[in-house]
């Protein structure tokens, strides 16, 4: 099979899961929230973080099909960085994916609560799934690490507070570390901690694969914001779906800004 085909079967499976996730009636009026998560969750994108899940847990003997739960969820969590990451609190973006970003859609509240509820579904997904109760507890232990201070939250917090002041090339790597690499680095180590079918004569083996995963996610994070940084720059609006020249705009130290394009 090649890449290509591969990437493909993976986005097959990935597309209808996560347009299947919040179709169950609720029993109350949600369903401003509901639309309001829908919207980005289904707004498209190339699904990165969970086809690198499932490929992770397919090199690691678990069957594709078994590992979307945890894929889904990843993307839940990518998704609602995203929402937030686009309130006038935060970057102030007015497009994501080519389409209005969800707080112009639903109004600032709602797409606040849609992105808390995106994240609270996120470890439901995985600790709800069918996959041994050890792999569970690993998955969500490791998407918890993502989210918090020394992934997303961090390094968002970090990225603010470095609005308007010169970050040094180490400063910077560390920040994209936690905004950017961390999920990345998660969506591997998901895949590989999924594949874990319990009992601990395994579990040396499996701890090093997820080590194995987790610097390949963090190599990956790395050039990702590498590129991203560039397209920031030499992009359209219409290639990108969103508005380019940001960074500039809010003052924030890029990797292009400090080497420039040949560097």
């Amino acid at each position: 099979m090649t890449y290509r085909e591969r990437y493909d079967r993976y986005l097959a499976l990935i597309e209808p899961a996560l347009k299947r996730s919040f179709g169950v009636e609720r029993g109350f009026d949600f369903d401003g929230l509901l639309d309001a998560m829908d919207y980005s969750l289904t707004a498209g994108g190339k699904r990165i973080r969970p086809v690198l899940t499932l490929e992770f847990a397919r090199l690691k003997g678990r069957e594709a099909e078994k590992a979307l739960p945890v894929a889904c969820a990843v993307e839940m969590l990518h998704t609602y960085s995203l929402i937030h990451d686009d309130l006038p609190c935060m970057d102030n973006d007015d497009l994501r994916r080519g389409k209005p970003t969800n707080h112009k859609v639903f109004g600032e509240s709602t797409a606040v609560l849609a992105g808390d509820a995106l994240q609270a579904e996120a470890f439901g997904a995985i600790l709800r799934c069918g996959l041994p109760v050890e792999a569970r507890a690993k998955c969500a232990e490791i998407l918890a690490g993502a989210a918090g201070v020394d992934g997303i939250c961090g390094g968002q917090f970090m990225d603010l507070s470095a609005e308007g002041h010169a970050l040094t090339s180490d400063e910077l790597s560390s920040l994209q570390a936690r905004k950017t690499g961390a999920l990345l680095s998660a969506a591997c180590m998901l895949g590989a901690a999924a594949a874990d079918l319990g009992g601990p004569a395994a579990a040396g083996a499996d701890q090093a694969a997820i080590d194995v995963a987790s610097r390949y996610g963090a190599q990956l994070g790395s050039a990702f914001q590498i590129r991203d940084d560039m397209l920031d720059v030499l992009s359209t609006v219409g290639e990108l779906g969103k508005p380019i020249g940001s960074d500039k705009r809010d003052g924030k130290t890029t990797f292009m800004s400090l080497y420039g394009e040949g560097g």
